[in-house]
């Protein structure tokens, strides 16, 4: 299990908006420190709410944090996930929003977990209320004040972004239309990030694909062998007659062309 998987880490809002600049740095081919510096300098009037506020250095300093940590200086294992992240983004830049969730899933293991929960309750309701996913997550992390205060922090991310809306009463989701993904290549990126986010690494190729924490998605229907084509980090293993399971690769291979 990777540190990443044991940490909660989404410590305040993250605006799409905010991951799209952070890329927009890294395609402008700014070093890491010049980089940092102009984040910094972005989201010193930006705050988490979409407000153009001054904020706090020590509020900045986490924003800032964990943007270098989603795409700029990932964990070693994420940064051939990357470069693939962001090969892709030069080539579709109207498909970021299903790659910077991608990416965001596989550094914090804990957006996909609310994510996961938030997809569960909407898969058997239709909406959702910030107390039944916050409720969900307590039972998995345990009764920590900071898995509330986190998890929030999350759900207001979903809605900045547009993967849930905000009904009449307060606290309350419902779920926007899907975004249709059909590029094989998009897809698998996805299920990376899934398997990324799960401490064991693998999963069934039917479970995955229905994830409740790609929510925001639509995924067309892949066969395990387009899958086998498209995956350069992950095997795909037929078992028994019907069931393909994905499992990470532990040693490095190429990167998607």
């Amino acid at each position: 299990m990777s540190k990443r998987h044991e940490i909660i880490g989404i410590k305040q809002a993250i605006r799409y908006e905010w991951m799209q600049k952070t890329v927009n740095l890294l395609f402008a081919g700014l070093d890491i420190k010049s980089l940092r510096l102009e984040l910094h300098d972005y989201l010193s009037h930006r705050t988490g709410n979409g407000c153009e506020n001054e904020r706090g250095t020590t509020s900045r300093s986490q924003a800032v944090n964990m943007l270098m940590k989603i795409w700029v200086t990932p964990e070693l294992e994420l940064v051939m996930y990357r470069d693939d992240a962001l090969k892709y983004l030069d080539k579709q830049p109207s498909m970021s929003f299903a790659v910077h969730w991608a990416m965001i899933s596989a550094a914090y293991p804990f957006w996909f977990n609310v994510a996961r929960q938030t997809g569960r309750l909407l898969n058997l309701q239709g909406q959702v209320t910030q107390l039944q996913i916050i409720n969900r997550l307590r039972e998995e992390y345990g009764d920590r004040q900071t898995v509330s205060r986190y998890a929030r922090c999350a759900i207001r991310s979903f809605v900045a972004w547009g993967a849930l809306r905000d009904l009449e009463s307060k606290g309350c989701y419902g779920k926007p239309d899907p975004v249709m993904i059909n590029d094989p290549i998009l897809e698998v990126l996805l299920l990376e990030a899934a398997l990324l986010a799960k401490p064991e690494g693998r999963g069934s190729l039917g479970t995955i694909m229905n994830a409740p924490s790609l929510f925001p998605f639509q995924l067309s229907a892949l066969t395990a062998g387009l899958v086998s084509q498209c995956a350069k980090r992950f095997d795909v293993v037929r078992y028994g007659l019907d069931e393909d399971v994905l499992t990470l690769q532990k040693q490095k291979s190429k990167t998607l062309t």
